[in-house]
């Protein structure tokens, strides 16, 4: 895989994200084919990146209520 330069995109908060600063997770959307993924309270750490296609389909499942823990 290619390597992406994240320095320049801009991340926003998950409305899913707990607002007393735990559990945040943080995505970008300024790449087309893929969303880089990271925990809110590292955000030097590593990035998980998905295909924007599955990152898609994992996002309408959440909010369908089709995973469950």
């Amino acid at each position: 895989m290619r390597s992406i330069d994240l320095s320049t995109v801009a991340w926003r908060k998950s409305s899913y994200s707990n607002p007393d600063g735990g559990q945040c997770v943080e995505v970008s959307d300024d790449i087309a084919t893929v969303v880089p993924v990271r925990d809110s309270k590292a955000p030097h750490g590593p990035v998980l990146m998905f295909r924007a296609d599955g990152w898609a389909s994992f996002v309408a499942a959440v909010k369908a209520g089709r995973l469950t823990s």
